[in-house]
């Protein structure tokens, strides 16, 4: 980048993206974003989930956010979803092909896909 405009123009291409990051009281997806997470492939899933929410025009309702350690670090990459008066969801090993799959069929379906949960028995 050598110029202001330069600058502008990078803001420009990348405000719809971080506009689905701004804070909705319906639906939060959060993706756990420490070292563990990312060295196990969580950006992708971030930018999937951040893309599919947008394709879908989601923006809303829903906010992609992303936090810390959740704690679970041999199921990196973790996803949690909170869904107003839902019970939390926790997703585990997470892909960006499985993160657009969440999005058609839990956040936009209502049904959590749980064969990619914590609690799945298959993990």
């Amino acid at each position: 980048m050598k110029s202001f405009e330069e600058l502008l123009a990078i803001k420009e291409k990348m405000k719809d993206k971080v506009a689905i990051r701004q804070a909705s009281d319906d639906t939060r997806i959060v993706v756990g974003m420490a070292t563990c997470g990312i060295a196990a492939g969580a950006r992708p899933v971030l930018n999937a989930f951040v893309e599919a929410v947008a394709a879908e025009g989601l923006a809303e309702k829903v906010t992609v956010t992303q936090t810390g350690c959740i704690g679970i670090c041999q199921y990196e990459p973790v996803v949690e979803v909170y869904a107003k008066g839902e019970e939390k969801v926790t997703y585990v090993k997470m892909t960006a092909e499985k993160a657009k799959e969440v999005v058609e069929k839990h956040i936009k379906g209502g049904t959590p896909v749980a064969e990619y949960t914590i609690g799945n028995g298959t993990l």
